[in-house]
């Protein structure tokens, strides 16, 4: 009982953990990554569909990623959704590629994603601390129904929280390596 309440706070754990990852690509860096457009939408044939499933994303160099859609139709759409995606990206369409260039950050653009960085990192720690706080009172249940001893309760509250110790050095190890390649210029 105690060991699939620790299993299930862990695994809930490390999908709080993924999230941040996925928040973090969002998060633009001064280089080009495929990642940067994954929350890029565009209307294909009636629906919202993410354009790395309309189109291949590539990175061109350094500072440029390359769109090609796998259908000429799809070009201009492409080029639409990227433009209004709050990115601060301006595509420039050559023929069926479509090159997205990377504008250099400025100390103030990057000092605001540092800030958003921030709010994600702390508002996964706070998902930690709220499966921490679930996963003890399904151990104080089992305590309250006599299923387990207090010695079995303090002992699973500690192998909890030392759980809990893990995710949270982690998001802070993720945070600090967000942090510096915001900062590299």
């Amino acid at each position: 009982m105690i060991s699939d309440i620790k299993t299930d706070a862990k695994s809930r754990m490390e999908k709080s953990l993924e999230a941040l990852g996925y928040a973090f690509a969002k998060i633009r860096t001064g280089r080009a990554h495929p990642s940067i457009l994954d929350a890029v939408r565009v209307d294909y044939y009636g629906s919202d569909t993410p354009v790395s499933q309309v189109a291949n994303i590539a990175v061109e160099d350094a500072r440029t990623l390359a769109v090609t859609p796998w259908e000429k139709s799809m070009v201009a759409e492409i080029e639409k959704a990227i433009m209004k995606s709050d990115l601060g990206l301006n595509p420039a369409t050559a023929g069926e590629v479509i090159r997205v260039p990377m504008p250099p950050l400025t100390e103030e653009t990057r000092k605001g994603y540092t800030k958003q960085a921030r709010s994600e990192a702390e508002q996964s720690r706070i998902a930690v601390r709220n499966i921490r706080r679930d996963a003890l009172a399904d151990v104080k249940d089992l305590l309250k129904e006599k299923e387990i001893s207090e010695d079995e309760d303090r002992r699973a509250g500690d192998e909890i929280q030392k759980i809990t110790d893990d995710m949270v050095q982690r998001i802070d190890r993720l945070l600090q390596e967000k942090e510096a390649d915001l900062m590299e210029v």
